[in-house]
């Protein structure tokens, strides 16, 4: 499985509802809350191409995006092939 990374504060209702999703999947991710690392939130901003708001969420290489991206991903059935490849 491709290692995931998501960017998260902790007051933001989608950086929790994706966690769930991945968690509910049984997927392990690293979780760097650029509230706690407030210095971090440039490296995400460049990682996601210009993408400020959290949750910025990266799977291997690939920029997946939000929240609403990752359920789309997951809705279309393709999420798990992504998580996989």
């Amino acid at each position: 499985m491709k290692p995931v990374e998501i960017y998260t504060s902790p007051l933001c209702g989608f950086c929790h509802a994706a966690k769930r999703l991945l968690n509910s999947k049984g997927v392990d991710f690293s979780e760097v809350d650029v509230w706690a690392e407030p210095d971090r939130k440039a490296e995400m901003i460049e990682r996601a191409n210009g993408g400020r708001t959290v949750p910025q969420i990266f799977i291997g290489d690939t920029h997946v995006g939000g929240c609403d991206e990752l359920h789309a991903l997951e809705r279309a059935g393709k999420l798990d092939a992504l998580l996989a490849a």
